[in-house]
C-alpha cells in the first residue's frame, strides 16, 4: 500500500507505515477505536508515476547497459536456483547480473524493520560503497519487492521506490 500511494502521486513524506503492524500495536496496548469514521465523497485525482515501474524490456536492456541495480527479495535458495520454484511454469534462477537481499533479512522476529544501522549494513554488504538511488527491486511476484524498497527508503531519503512489477513470475517463465 505504501508503494501504491507513492506510485499514484502522494508525497512519500506524508505516508507512514505502522512498523510491526496492528498486532504489535495491540500487543503494546496502544489505543484503538471501534468508532467508524464518516467519510465524504470527494474528487480524487491521481498522478501516475509510471517511471516507478520497470517492465521486462527495460530489465533486459539493463543487463547490458547496467544503468540501474536490480535487487531480488526472494530467498537465496530461490535466487540461486537451488530449489524448485513454487509457481508452475517458472524455471529456477534469477535475472542476470541481479543481486539478492532476502526481505526476511531486514525484518525482526516481531515483524518490525531492523534498525537503520543494520539495514544500512545489509545494503552495503550487497552494494558495496555504492549507495545509489538507481535501484530497482524485484521478487517472485512484485509484492515483497516493496518491502526492500521501503527498507531502502529508511536509509536513503532521496530514493523513490522503483519496482519490476512482473518480477520472477514474468521473467522466469519457461
Amino acid at each position: 500500500c505504501w508503494y501504491n500511494l507513492i506510485y499514484f502521486g502522494h508525497n512519500p513524506k506524508k505516508i507512514h507505515v505502522l512498523n510491526g503492524g496492528l498486532k504489535k500495536w495491540n500487543d503494546e496496548k496502544k489505543q484503538t477505536t471501534n468508532i467508524l469514521t464518516k467519510t465524504k465523497i470527494s474528487k480524487y485525482s491521481a498522478i501516475e508515476k509510471k517511471e516507478l515501474v520497470k517492465n521486462k524490456n527495460e530489465i533486459n536492456k539493463n543487463i547490458s547497459s547496467n544503468i540501474f541495480k536490480v535487487i531480488d527479495a526472494r530467498s537465496k535458495e530461490r535466487f540461486e536456483g537451488k530449489v524448485k520454484e513454487p509457481r508452475k511454469g517458472l524455471r529456477s534462477g534469477s535475472i542476470p547480473k541481479s543481486l539478492c537481499i532476502p526481505y526476511r533479512e531486514l525484518i525482526n522476529d516481531d515483524n518490525t524493520f531492523k534498525n537503520e544501522k543494520e539495514i544500512l549494513n545489509i545494503f552495503k554488504n550487497t552494494l558495496g560503497k555504492e549507495m545509489t538511488t538507481n535501484i530497482v527491486f524485484s521478487c517472485g511476484s512484485g509484492v515483497t519487492a516493496s518491502v526492500l524498497a521501503l527498507a531502502y527508503s529508511l536509509i536513503n531519503n532521496k530514493y523513490m521506490p522503483t519496482i519490476y512489477d512482473g518480477s520472477w513470475a514474468e521473467y522466469g517463465k519457461i
